[in-house]
């Protein structure tokens, strides 16, 4: 996203971005140890487990409906102000894509900037 905003020369504005999926997130959280991330899909894993008889949708495999349960207790679009710009991001804020099914899947983000 960086060099999004680089190449677009924002200096100042508004930066939003959407997965256009029902089944993946965005977040924005903790970039700086990896445990962060891994305890997260540990947490979600125990909350919508894969499998749960719970859920009938199963057209892609069990991880199909759980994928979508997390999506929605989640984010799909974030929007992040630009100051001078950068993102104006926490020290230790990044930006993740957080696939929600087992597979890996094609992704695709729109994004939109309003500003300078």
């Amino acid at each position: 996203m960086e060099a999004w905003v680089s190449k677009n020369r924002f200096q100042t504005g508004l930066v939003t971005l959407q997965v256009r999926h029902t089944s993946a997130s965005l977040l924005i959280q903790e970039n700086a140890d990896p445990d962060v991330r891994r305890d997260l899909e540990s947490f979600f894993s125990r909350l919508i487990p894969d499998g749960d008889p719970l859920f009938a949708h199963t057209a892609e495999g069990e991880d199909d409906m759980p994928a979508h349960v997390r999506a929605a207790l989640t984010a799909v679009n974030l929007s992040i102000p630009v100051v001078q710009g950068r993102l104006a991001l926490g020290t230790w804020q990044g930006l993740y894509l957080w696939e929600h099914r087992r597979a890996p899947h094609q992704r695709l983000v729109t994004v939109h900037g309003i500003g300078e």
